[in-house]
């Protein structure tokens, strides 16, 4: 990173940025004033602060407003970090929180290095992590609408008497239910309706993400990930896009930590205490984990359609994903055996699974960066 002369600690809003300035040499930091949360008036603000020609590092964390200020900043010459919010240090006995504040904390710790920099999406990362997410978002909606309609049928003794719900049996069964009131019957029919398009919904945005991976630098990355039990081509989308290159974690536990997979720990002088995960990191990923890592109840086996993803992969990549089976679910078996609690189980095999993912991000090739 080199020595810069001034560090700029900026802390973002919708419409105000609050902008705090630490120099090289120490000193404290001191407050500049806010400016207003636009490309023209963050162009003036780089302008002031070179008039010396001296050399900036600016900081943020990161939020709601994503990354635009920061391609802002590095197109126009000027070093930049995105800093991960639920790393930055507080002290514990600090009750007052400010704009004016944070913005002096931010210069401070940034000068320090005290501040821990996340890895910045490139422009076609982040438009198919948008779509993995906003499928995410509509599966959510779905099975909202889906349990406030089962929930209206049940207040009025409607049920279903089939094996499933949501088949083509249960469709039709429903264009059977009929509610003396004309008013139930239109909040039922609307309630139909909801379910329905969003179900469209949702497999239009399936079909984009498979066309869009199909032709983008994440294909070699997802048909790899494809060949993983538990992990079809949505799943693997999904990790591909959240994680990106995974060659920019040094080892398997860093990439744990990244997602939140790793236990959290309280321990002092010679006792030593392990809780649950930190669940600190990524919780798109870890969630898509931890629902795969149920596929490792059931013994190791190459079923047809897995054996079918896997052929399109590697054959170092193929002899990862066979190995994966066999330890977790070994591993599996062993811990339930011990009586451990089955979902405690799937989340342990779902961060043995990132040691997986891990290794065979290490036998892909880089990934070259989009402009």
């Amino acid at each position: 990173m080199g020595v810069y002369s001034k560090y700029v600690g900026m802390d973002v809003h919708k419409e105000t940025i609050a902008v705090s300035v630490a120099d090289g040499i120490g000193g404290e930091p001191r407050y500049l004033g806010e400016i207003r949360n636009r490309p023209e008036a963050v162009a003036k603000l780089v302008r002031q602060l070179k008039k010396e020609g001296v050399r900036l590092l600016f900081g943020y964390e990161a939020g709601p407003c994503g990354y635009e200020l920061y391609r802002q900043l590095r197109s126009l010459g000027q070093d930049c970090q995105v800093v991960a919010p639920s790393l930055t240090p507080r002290k514990v006995g600090d009750r007052i929180k400010t704009d004016r504040r944070d913005s002096l904390t931010l210069a401070r710790l940034l000068r320090a290095g005290e501040l821990t920099a996340i890895c910045i999406p490139d422009p076609s990362q982040e438009a198919l992590r948008d779509l993995t997410r906003a499928r995410e978002d509509l599966k959510r909606m779905q099975k909202q609408a889906r349990q406030r309609l089962l929930s209206f049928l049940l207040r009025h003794g409607k049920r279903f008497s089939g094996k499933s719900h949501w088949t083509q049996a249960h469709f039709r069964w429903l264009e059977t239910v009929k509610f003396e009131h004309p008013v139930q019957q239109i909040v039922f029919q609307e309630y139909v309706d909801l379910v329905q398009a969003l179900t469209k919904r949702v497999a239009l945005l399936d079909d984009q993400i498979v066309e869009h991976a199909a032709h983008s630098a994440f294909t070699p990355m997802i048909t790899a990930y494809s060949a993983l039990r538990g992990i079809d081509r949505l799943a693997a989308t999904t990790l591909a896009a959240e994680i990106g290159d995974p060659r920019r974690f040094p080892s398997a536990p860093q990439m744990w930590s990244y997602l939140g997979l790793t236990p959290s720990e309280h321990s002092s002088g010679p006792s030593r205490s392990r809780g649950p995960i930190t669940k600190t990191g990524n919780g798109h990923v870890r969630r898509l984990l931890v629902e795969a890592a149920w596929s490792y109840r059931h013994p190791a086996r190459k079923t047809a359609i897995l054996q079918r993803r896997a052929e399109k992969a590697t054959e170092a990549v193929q002899k990862l994903a066979w190995a994966a089976q066999i330890r977790l679910c070994g591993r599996y078996r062993y811990l339930t055996g011990r009586g451990k609690v089955v979902n405690k189980v799937c989340t342990a095999v779902a961060r043995e699974l990132v040691g997986f993912i891990w290794a065979i991000g290490q036998t892909l090739p880089a990934l070259q960066p989009s402009t």
